[in-house]
Parts: structure tokens; C-alpha cells; sequence
């Protein structure tokens, strides 16, 4: 079908739809009380809310992320509770459904005292007939939902006779069938897996009415709308395979409605540009109905519509897409969704031939193409932002994109076992340009595999492909984090020879997971496990058309993607400790938030390093869990750091025990963030190596709370060290110093990931720490290929005539090539700096730094001026939430750095520019 009309129509509201004949209520709007017989609690409810922020807000809890809260507050967690509201204003005469779209997580549903049904899946949309219950009501009918406290619900589901528990007879192992944090017994449950604890979070396992809710009266032919799906593809394309480019797009959609739909109900379609005007319009082809859900298509003439592309890679050209449904002449329903035209594909195929000819490592790829284009994945990885998703706002998911956007990243992959990402988080990511590698809420576990539990999580995993589908953003379906790598091997290493575990996996990951998002989406990729070696096998004409390769590797031959960590701090620069891969999805290091974090939760006593309250709220506990006797070992979560801030930075003296105190978390986030940029960098270099490595996401992009964790952005949005260090580090073009700590070799290279050569010079200078050019700037001029490397320097540290305790490579890069899709030229600069890695023991002197402040531009200039200054760091006082265009870098004498600041909020009204303050890491030694 061709374009048959372009009319000037008016704006259909994102995600908004019409409907004949329905009255819906909002569940929100309604009074609700929460109780607790148990210890005779009643107080007001929300919807949608959860129990502790319902309690927290009446007054009978403190906040929940106050000190010890994590552990004071679990009787919430243990005890049952019951949300109550009326049901008046209903017509009894007119069939009625009540539809949740998220349920947290074990329930008890009743209307007019009469059992409805009973839930057990935070992530589906439910959807029950009231009808006959309201008729036989004599009264104002009441809904009543009982929340059962999930800690205990799943102990029960794992001692019942028969349950699947591994080794037989153990609920808990260290290390085995589950990794326990606070709570045991998760993979028995349907509800996030973090609520249970996890290294960087809390566990307070919430319950409640979590997503809205409604009660929807159906008169006469009325349907309302309860899930879609817009599937946008090339003709002819197959998941996981690269589509042809110049195939006209099949647009797919399929309506999901509450009622009965007529045998005779068609579906129109009308694509519109984002200024209203419609590009293409008329009656879908291929209709089906089948029970509650319609489906059709339309072909659509690529040359009318304009590509989507990733920010730093091309305009978000995105579209509304009204779709009806049609009962001959009268419109049933329609509803409008946002989207956008682009392929996005995991290219998981064998190496080529010509590839080989270029010098890639046989074996198979593993990155991703966007609109056939292969690029350079940059990013981090994404957590729940709060432990409870009701107090997550459109607001803090803008500040944090925009923090995403500026700090270079084009990628975030949503982690699996927390929550399916709302749909308001995938239309910022639609507008800004990330990409989200999207997993189902599976991770670290091996799963039960009873027929209820594989069709609870099918309905669950076809309601959210179904429902994200349409976002241009959604990059992936991973089917849950650390299976294959992780828990596939460590059964393998303790039930030798039992193939039992790697079958049931496959039952739910390749069984249930891979057919549901290829019934549904012929746009998106999949993979069973975040970390994979990928297939031996794509065929689909087997009936589980992807057979994995899983240890099954050829020597010399390179597959799948990798993760790292590695806790020894003595290995931290190490390169050849590092991964070789095509794709690097999680590594990192845990740190210290900064003071400012620590002051929203902590009393003043607790300001000190290994105060009983940071301490336990480090979840970073050894292999075993909090359940172990050792799991305050020294050796662990605020150990580690201990040991690589010593190990590599001068160690914090300052007199005021707070500032020290401060000081202390800096240099912590000082080594976390000059770790990622030696693994982000050496990941890289090696999209130009053999292993054409092109992908790189850091775990973690935030914080869920104010903790210990491996986040590069604080609970409230600050910037530690690791988001600007990333922000640099993920330029287009960057130059970097490559160290081989056994034989002393120092290379540099460039590396660029724009889709043309790019030509510039790099200049070397060493100095002195007092800041003495020790020997002319050498020159070199290079070009630097598509997406690839060039090396600019090759000595060794044993040869140099410096002593690197006394002197400091800086390395600068001025280079011109053009962002993709543009033939605009742009002129692209970096600076990096090599020196000793342990700082300790370096000449470092009193830089002599100079802070000045110009009302006039709103810009910050910092100059050292005595000697060259290591990590120079500007400091935000609290209350306000800035971050600076550039921070954490290096100056040497007489250079002036000019930053610029961008305010998201401010509690002083404008004082905060008078609190800043500027330190290097030598300053962090005086007392």
C-alpha cells in the first residue's frame, strides 16, 4: 500500500486515545485507606504508591533512606497490608472491569467483601470482570487489595515438598542456584529482584498499587484500550539479521481492547510528522482478529519518511502514529503513538572473508547497526533510580538523561532484576537519542521452571515487548544479566556432567523469552544472556530457531561480549587483566558518594569513614551474602576501596575530620574514575584491533540510593569523578596512553569513532611536576581511520630519561573529520596525561590554584600557578544541583581551563556560585 492522502490534521496527544461510549475512572482519584491489623495501623493511601512511602508520608515511618533505615524498618516488609477505597458512582447495569497495570506483587483482590483474584506478577497488566458482583451488591461496593509480605510468601513457596532447590534440599547456597544479598529465595517470585537487596541497594522489598490503576464501564459496542503494539521494520527483515536498507518499512499494529471487538472491525492508520502533517494514511492490509486483539499493516514508501538515529549520529526524527479501529462507518477506539523509522540490529553473524582480509579475529561479530550502519556503543548501565518507582519523576529522568546526553553516552542498557522501564523514561530516550539495551527481570539466579511459572512469565514478557515496542530508542531484549557467564557456569562447576540446569534455562530463555519477542517484533533483536558467546545456530525453521554457543569456542577465534571485575585493586592497570571481546556490557569499581550525599542521610556522628552506619550501608559483602559470619571482612566492600586509594593516591590529612572525611571519598572516586578510563580507553583502542571491539557500557550509570556503589552519578543527580571522567573519555576522537606494566612499553594512540577519516597533529610534551618543560613539544600528524585507531607514540618507560615520580607525559590532539550524517567539517580537541600510577609517590607540589568566577558568561576559570595539578576538582556546595561542562583533569602552570556550569536546581538562590571551591589532589594531603 502506497501514501493515499496528505491532510493537514490536528495534534493527537502522545500516547493518547479516544474511545466511544466508555467511562473510565482513575483509580487515583479515589480516597484509599492502608492498614495493618497486626499493629493496628490505619492511615490514608495512595494510588499508585507503595506501603512505605503511604506510611512515610503520615508520619509513621521516618524517610526510609535515613541511616539505618534499610534494616530498622523490615518489620514493613514482613507484615501483610490491605489498601481499601469505595467504588460509588457506578452504573451496576453496565458490564465493569477493573484493570491494574501493576500490581506489587502478592494479592488478594476483593469487591463487596466477594474474593476477584488473587496476583503474583509485578510486571503484568491484570485485568478482571466485575459485573456480577457489582449486580449482587446491596450496597456502595468497596475494593479491597491484601498485599502479602513477598520475604515470607517466597520462603514458603521454597519449603513446599516437591519446590526445585539446588543443592537438593537447600534453600540458600553462596555462589550457587541464587545470589543472596539481604533477602534469600527471589527467583521464586515475579517481582523486581533487587527488593531483595543487592551490592549497590537496599533491600526494602516494597508492596502496593505501583503503576494506575482503573475500573472501565463498557455500555453497548464500546472496547477500551489496554496494550498495543507498533512494530516498524524492512520488508523482509528477520530478528537478529541485518535487514536491506532500501526495502520499503512495514508498519505493524496490533490493539489489545477490553470487550468484545465485532467480527466485521477493521483498522485504519494515519502517520503523522512531528508538525502534524500526515505522510502517509489508510486501511491496514493482513487483518486478523483473534479474541480481544486486532492486528493489520501497511507498507510505507521509505523515501516519504526520515530516519531516527542515536544522539552524536543523526536527527530524532520521530512521527505519531494514529491508529482506529473501525465498525464499518463508526470509530470504535483509536490511539496515537509516537515512533520513529530505524532499524537497529545486534549483528551477531560469522566473521567475514573481507573482514578477515582487514585483519579482524575470526569468529563471529557482536555489535550493533543502526539504519545498516555499524557504530561505536557508548555508555553505561542503567539500575532502578529509586526503590520506590512512585517517587520516580519525569523530572529526575530528564535531569538524568540530559546528563546521559552530555556526558558523550548514546547507550544505556537497562539492567535486568529490577523493573520494566516505564513508557515516559523510552519517550525521553526517544527524544534525546539513547539507545536502550532492554532485559527482562531475570538475573543472577537459575530460574524454577513449573508450567504456572513459564506462563506467568510469558503473559508478563508479551504485555512489555508489546507495550515498548514502538519506542525508536529500544535497542535489545536480553533475557535476564549474568546467566550464561555466571550461573550457567558455576552450576556446571558443582553439579558436574548434570545437563538438567543448562535445560532448564534454556526452557525459559530460549523456550519462552525468544518466542515471545519474535511472535511480537520482527524489529528487535534478542539474546538470552546480557554476557553471551552468542549462536552456533540462527534457523527459523527449527521450532527454537537460535542454538547458543555457550564454551563452545575455536582457538584464535573471538565471540560475544564481556564483563570484568576484578577487586584486587593491585591489578586495577593491568591491561592485559582486561577482557578481549567484540562488546564490553558491565565493568567498574565501587567508591564513596561525596559529602554532600552522605550529609542528606547521616547524622553529623557518622561523617567518618568506617562509621557503623556507612558501613552497613556498604552492601558489598563476600561471596555468601549478609548471611555469612564474615561478611564485615576488611577485606570487602569499604576494604577495597581502602586499599586501592592507598595503593595508588596520596592518603587524605587534613585537620578537620570532616573535610578529611571528604577527602576521603574524593580519592576513592578519583580511583574508580582512573580505572573506567583505563578499561573505557583500552576497550576503545580495540575497535582498530583484532578484535573489533565496538561497545563499551560501564556499570553504573546512578545511584538508587546514597551508598557505596559503582555509580558515576550520586542519588540526587551530582556528578562523582567517574560521569566527567566518561564525559572525556567518550569524545569522538580522544587520544590515550597505553602502559604495559611488565615490560615498561608506553604507546599512545588515537581513536576516533566517526564514520570518516579524520586528520590532525598530536603534540607530547613532558614536564616536570614543578612545571618545567623537560624537552621541546614533539609533534606528530596522523590520520585516523572510520571507526579506528592510529598510533602516535611508541617508547618504553625503561629508556625514557625522566624518573616518572619527577615527570608528566601531557598529550594534546587537534583534529578535523566530520559527525556522521552531517558534511559539516568540525574540529575536534582531547588532552590526556601519562604518569606514574602510583600518584603516592610522585613529586606532587602546591599547584597554586586560582579560582575566578565571571557574572557576566556564568563561567568558572581555574589556573595552577606554581606547579602542574592532579585532578583538579571543583566542588558544589549542597543544595544545589549543577554539574560543569568539564572537571577531574589535570593543569599545568600558566594554562588557564574556562568551565562552564549548567544549573538544574537551586535551594540558595544563586549563593551556591559563593560556596564553590577548587582543590587538587595535593591539596587533599594538608592539614
Amino acid at each position: 500500500m502506497g501514501v493515499l492522502h496528505r491532510l493537514q490534521v490536528p495534534l493527537v496527544a502522545l500516547l493518547s486515545y479516544t474511545a466511544i461510549a466508555q467511562k473510565v475512572i482513575d483509580l487515583g482519584t479515589k480516597q484509599w485507606t492502608l492498614s495493618s491489623p497486626v499493629y493496628n495501623i490505619s492511615v490514608p493511601g495512595r494510588v499508585p504508591s507503595q506501603v512505605h512511602l503511604d506510611l512515610f508520608r503520615e508520619g509513621v515511618i521516618p524517610d526510609p533512606y535515613v541511616g539505618l533505615g534499610d534494616f530498622e524498618l523490615r518489620w514493613v516488609t514482613l507484615t501483610n497490608w490491605t489498601y481499601e477505597t469505595t467504588l460509588d458512582g457506578l452504573d451496576s447495569t453496565i458490564p465493569t472491569w477493573l484493570l491494574f497495570n501493576g500490581l506489587d506483587t502478592f494479592t488478594s483482590i476483593e469487591v463487596c467483601g466477594q474474593h476477584v483474584a488473587s496476583t503474583n506478577n509485578q510486571f503484568r497488566q491484570y485485568y478482571f470482570e466485575i459485573s456480577d458482583i457489582l449486580k449482587s451488591c446491596s450496597t456502595t461496593p468497596d475494593l479491597s487489595i491484601n498485599f502479602g509480605s513477598a520475604v515470607n510468601i517466597t520462603a514458603d513457596i521454597a519449603s513446599e515438598p516437591g519446590q526445585e532447590v539446588w543443592p537438593p534440599g537447600q534453600v540458600f547456597w553462596p555462589g550457587g542456584v541464587e545470589g543472596v544479598f539481604e533477602f534469600p529465595n527471589r527467583q521464586f517470585m515475579r517481582k523486581e529482584q533487587s527488593d531483595f537487596g543487592w551490592d549497590w541497594g537496599p533491600a526494602f522489598a516494597p508492596a502496593g498499587v505501583w503503576q494506575p490503576a482503573y475500573v472501565v464501564q463498557l455500555p453497548g459496542p464500546a472496547v477500551h484500550v489496554r496494550n498495543t503494539l507498533l512494530d516498524i521494520y524492512r520488508q523482509g527483515q528477520l530478528n537478529n539479521l541485518p535487514p536491506d536498507q532500501n526495502a520499503p518499512w512495514i508498519v505493524n499494529a496490533s490493539i489489545d481492547v477490553i470487550g468484545s471487538l465485532p467480527s466485521n472491525a477493521k483498522l485504519f492508520i494515519e502517520i503523522m510528522d512531528i508538525k502534524n502533517v500526515t505522510v502517509a494514511s489508510g486501511a491496514m492490509q493482513n487483518m486478523t482478529s483473534i479474541g480481544s486483539t486486532i492486528t493489520g499493516s501497511v507498507v510505507v514508501d521509505g523515501e516519504t519518511c526520515q530516519l531516527w538515529w542515536p544522539v552524536g549520529l543523526g536527527p530524532q526524527n520521530l512521527y505519531y502514529f494514529k491508529i482506529t479501529v473501525m465498525n464499518g462507518n463508526e470509530s470504535l477506539v483509536s490511539i496515537t503513538k509516537r515512533s520513529g523509522f530505524r532499524t537497529i540490529v545486534l549483528n551477531m553473524t560469522p566473521i567475514s572473508e573481507s573482514q578477515l582480509a582487514q585483519g579482524i579475529a575470526p569468529g563471529n561479530n557482536w555489535h550493533f547497526e543502526i539504519n545498516g550502519q555499524e557504530f561505536y556503543a557508548k555508555g553505561s548501565n542503567f539500575i532502578p533510580p529509586d526503590a520506590f518507582w512512585p517517587r520516580v519523576t519525569e523530572t529526575k529522568m530528564n535531569q538524568l538523561f540530559q546528563s546521559v546526553v552530555d556526558g558523550n553516552q548514546n547507550m544505556l542498557r537497562v539492567w535486568a532484576s529490577g523493573a520494566y522501564t516505564p513508557d515516559f523514561i523510552y519517550d525521553i530516550a526517544d527524544e534525546m537519542g539513547v539507545l536502550l539495551w532492554s532485559e527482562f527481570e531475570f538475573g543472577d539466579a537459575l530460574y524454577p521452571v513449573g508450567v504456572e511459572f513459564l506462563e506467568n512469565v510469558r503473559q508478563e514478557a508479551e504485555y512489555n515487548v508489546r507495550r515498548v515496542n514502538h519506542h525508536p530508542s529500544l535497542a535489545l531484549w536480553a533475557g535476564g544479566n549474568e546467566l550464561e557467564n555466571l550461573e550457567l557456569r558455576l552450576a556446571a562447576a558443582l553439579d558436574p556432567g548434570n545437563d538438567r540446569w543448562r535445560q532448564e534455562y534454556e526452557q525459559l530463555f530460549l523456550g519462552v523469552l525468544l518466542p515471545t519477542v519474535f511472535a511480537n517484533s520482527k524489529s528487535i533483536s534478542y539474546i538470552p544472556s546480557s554476557t553471551t558467546n552468542g549462536y552456533l545456530e540462527l534457523n527459523f525453521s527449527l521450532a527454537i530457531p537460535m542454538i547458543q554457543r555457550y564454551d563452545n569456542a575455536t582457538k584464535g577465534s573471538i565471540y560475544g561480549d564481556t564483563d570484568h571485575y576484578d577487586y584486587n585493586s593491585l591489578n586495577a592497570f593491568d591491561l592485559s587483566t582486561y577482557p578481549v571481546g567484540r562488546f564490553a556490557n558491565e565493568f567498574g569499581f565501587h567508591s564513596m558518594p561525596s559529602l554532600q550525599s552522605w550529609q542528606q542521610v547521616l547524622s553529623p556522628e557518622d561523617l567518618h569513614f568506617n562509621s557503623t552506619t556507612i558501613v552497613l550501608r556498604n552492601h558489598h559483602y563476600p561471596a555468601g551474602g549478609p548471611l555469612t559470619d564474615n561478611f564485615h571482612s576488611p577485606l570487602h566492600g569499604m576494604g577495597e576501596m581502602t586499599l586501592a586509594a592507598q595503593r595508588y593516591y596520596p592518603v587524605p590529612n587534613m585537620a578537620d575530620p570532616v573535610a578529611n572525611f571528604s577527602a576521603w571519598c574524593q580519592t576513592t572516586q578519583i580511583f574508580q574514575a582512573d580505572f573506567y578510563r583505563s578499561q573505557i580507553t583500552y576497550y576503545r583502542r580495540g575497535s582498530g584491533k583484532k578484535e573489533r571491539q565496538l561497545g563499551s557500557l560501564y556499570w553504573q550509570l546512578e545511584d538508587i540510593w546514597q551508598a557505596p556503589t559503582w555509580a558515576g552519578i550520586e542519588y540526587d543527580g551530582r556528578w562523582k569523578f567517574l560521569h566527567y571522567v566518561a564525559k572525556d573519555i567518550y569524545q569522538p576522537v580522544i587520544i590515550a596512553s597505553y602502559l604495559n606494566t611488565t615490560d615498561g612499553d608506553l604507546t599512545a594512540y588515537v581513536t576516533s569513532d566517526l564514520w570518516s577519516p579524520a586528520t590532525g597533529v598530536a603534540t607530547l610534551t613532558w614536564y616536570d611536576y614543578n612545571g618545567t618543560i623537560l624537552a621541546p613539544p614533539s609533534s606528530v600528524p596522523f590520520t585516523v581511520g572510520a571507526l579506528n585507531i592510529t598510533q602516535v607514540l611508541q617508547t618504553n618507560t625503561k629508556t625514557i630519561p625522566y624518573d616518572l615520580t619527577k615527570a608528566v607525559l601531557k598529550m594534546n590532539i587537534t583534529a578535523t573529520g566530520s559527525l556522521p550524517n552531517t558534511n559539516d567539517t568540525k574540529t575536534f580537541k582531547h588532552e590526556f596525561f601519562f604518569h606514574a600510577l602510583d600518584l603516592s609517590k610522585a613529586n606532587l607540589q602546591d599547584p597554586g590554584l586560582q579560582l575566578e568566577y565571571n557574572a557576566s558568561t556564568g563561567n568558572f576559570t581555574i589556573e595552577a600557578t606554581k606547579a602542574v595539578a592532579a585532578w583538579v576538582w571543583m566542588d558544589i556546595p549542597a543544595g544545589t544541583l549543577a554539574n560543569f561542562d568539564g572537571n577531574a583533569f589535570w593543569l599545568v602552570p600558566g594554562e588557564k581551563r574556562e568551565v562552564g556550569v549548567v544549573v538544574k536546581s537551586d535551594g540558595s538562590g544563586g549563593k551556591w556560585v559563593e560556596g564553590v571551591r577548587v582543590r587538587s589532589l595535593w591539596d587533599n594531603t594538608q592539614s
